[in-house]
């Protein structure tokens, strides 16, 4: 089994990608070791002990490096675990929890608002996400209230040095530009 790695914006992350799919829907972030026991594919990740985050995407685990680890010393170790995990068809989550299942908390959208809300939700989905999943990380949606849309970053895109610039000048501009009544873009 080949694992391909790609760089991402963020220095301290790497994504790796193992030729098949991670996730079929959805995405699921790990910033702790105690989120991360809801997956045997994070803990073993955390138990490495220089790893601070690890992101899983449709096709891809992107993994997010403690300051001043370099990943000329982590990389191997974090392939190693990563192809235990998929040669052995292992799952990605525990069995007989929820734990898989992550609720986060959204800004109550005002129902005089959905037509606007539905066309930032499509832009975000279509134009916005599959572009940050590329850079290993993903965007979601949290709310929208009195022109500000409410966007949590998550993978490599959390904690990311250029994570405000893509926020304000790439993702608010597109927003701006197709929905007129969005006046701010803030992370959460």
């Amino acid at each position: 089994m080949l694992i391909q790695t790609e760089s991402t914006p963020n220095p301290a992350t790497l994504k790796f990608l193992p030729g098949r799919e991670v996730m079929g829907m959805g995405t699921r972030d790990f910033a702790t070791p105690e989120e991360a026991e809801a997956s045997p594919l994070a803990a073993a990740l955390f138990a490495l002990g220089d790893v601070e985050g690890v992101f899983f995407g449709y096709d891809f685990v992107s993994v997010t490096a403690a300051p001043g680890v370099a990943w000329s010393d982590l990389k191997p170790q974090v392939l190693g675990v990563l192809l235990d995990h998929f040669a052995g068809n292992m799952p990605l989550f525990a069995t007989g929890s929820a734990a898989g299942i992550e609720i986060l908390d959204e800004v109550a959208d005002d129902p005089a608002d959905a037509d606007i809300v539905a066309q930032i939700r499509e832009l975000i989905e279509t134009r916005v996400r599959p572009a940050v999943a590329n850079d290993g990380g993903d965007i979601v949606y949290r709310g929208f209230n009195k022109g500000t849309v409410f966007l949590k970053m998550q993978g490599a895109c959390s904690g990311c040095p250029s994570s405000s610039a893509t926020l304000k000048h790439g993702i608010e501009s597109l927003l701006k530009h197709y929905v007129p009544e969005v006046t701010a873009v803030q992370a959460v």
